[in-house]
């Protein structure tokens, strides 16, 4: 095996072949001569070694990866720019109409209006492409000048900005576009297209749901949250506009009438007691207590896609907050009201409620 050819194995082999009679000691001529060889073809060998693992879809990373997987079709997907919601207001608050193109600025990133939703209210485009926009909400200020402007305001989420795939999710897709097949409007088919999809983070396929010919997909946005209208309608249209459902106007095949709804987020007001220790209190513990349990709620969110249902644990919530700094025993936690885990629909996400705490 070419990880075995250590300097210290080809040396010795290459002294074998000296004879005996002649000093092949540490330090001596020939040990001399031939050690800058050993150790050279003990570097081409970790080298080789290294070529190997980039000849592999399994092993492969970055370009090596992108140039396996593009041999069938699967490219990595690239960095998108977030479209936001922004509304803009005159004295008075009275909604202000603003030309196309208009620039503003929000906590260091920049924003175009590129379309008229309704009176007052624009898609924004953010000028840098990535996630780094998907967290941006509240007041803009104005890169031009605008007149009779009093008020500019980043509201909501259109699609969320994407980050360039990473190494794990290219390879997760390669592997799965492989092993699924997808063909002509099959699951795996309408898996691949959708996910594809700018500002799509996973989607459940349901077919012959209402009868032959009838698909239903269920998308969650890249940030594993509730999609906006925004984004389902544009999904709607790419894959099957509704004005021409089964035509094949879209990606789905002709004859397959296709719905595409957003995945439901369920509010789980969460309950329980606390023991602190002495020198804590409630409000101390309390934002790291909460974020613990969204960051389970995100962990189960990234499962939507690949599970039936999922199940939102009492033990899980209750192990999360044991580890917090100053909690030292939990009992009687309710999850809605309920001493019990939370299971929900094949449709549904976990959101965090209020979380109320006794001490």
């Amino acid at each position: 095996m070419v990880e075995y050819q250590t300097f210290d194995i080809l040396i010795k082999r290459m002294l074998s072949r000296i004879p005996d009679d002649l000093d092949k000691r540490e330090g001596s001529i020939i040990y001399n001569a031939i050690a800058p060889a050993a150790a050279e073809l003990a570097q081409a060998y970790v080298s080789l070694e290294q070529d190997k693992s980039l000849a592999y879809a399994d092993t492969a990373t970055g370009e090596y990866l992108e140039r396996r997987t593009a041999e069938y079709g699967v490219n990595r997907e690239r960095k998108t720019k977030a479209l936001k919601k922004g509304q803009f207001f005159a004295k008075g608050d009275t909604l202000l109409d603003i030309p196309l193109g208009s620039r503003f600025t929000a906590q260091n990133t920049n924003f175009t209006a590129v379309e008229r939703l309704a009176a007052g209210e624009y898609v924004m485009e953010a000028e840098t492409a990535g996630r780094t926009a998907n967290r941006i909400f509240g007041t803009m200020i104005p890169i031009d000048y605008i007149p009779d402007l009093a008020r500019a305001v980043l509201t909501g989420e259109v699609v969320p900005g994407e980050d360039d795939e990473t190494d794990e999710a290219l390879r997760k897709r390669y592997l799965e576009a492989i092993n699924e097949q997808p063909f002509g409007g099959n699951v795996a088919d309408y898996r691949k297209k959708i996910n594809s999809l700018a500002g799509v983070g996973g989607v459940k396929v349901f077919p012959v749901w209402q009868g032959g010919g009838t698909v239903k997909c269920v998308i969650i946005t890249s940030e594993y949250n509730e999609p906006s209208a925004s984004l389902v309608e544009s999904v709607q249209t790419i894959v099957d506009p509704v004005v021409s459902s089964g035509e094949g106007i879209g990606m789905a095949p002709i004859g397959h009438r296709v719905t595409i709804a957003g995945a439901s987020g369920v509010s789980i007001e969460i309950e329980t007691n606390i023991t602190l220790a002495s020198y804590t209190t409630i409000s101390q513990v309390r934002p790291e207590i909460e974020a613990v349990i969204e960051a389970y709620f995100l962990s189960l969110r990234k499962l939507w896609k690949d599970e039936e249902r999922l199940i939102v644990r009492v033990s899980q919530i209750e192990a999360r907050i044991l580890a917090v700094a100053g909690v030292t025993d939990i009992t009687v936690t309710r999850l809605n009201g309920s001493t019990g885990n939370v299971e929900l629909e094949a449709e549904e996400i976990p959101v965090k409620g209020t979380v109320t705490l006794h001490g």
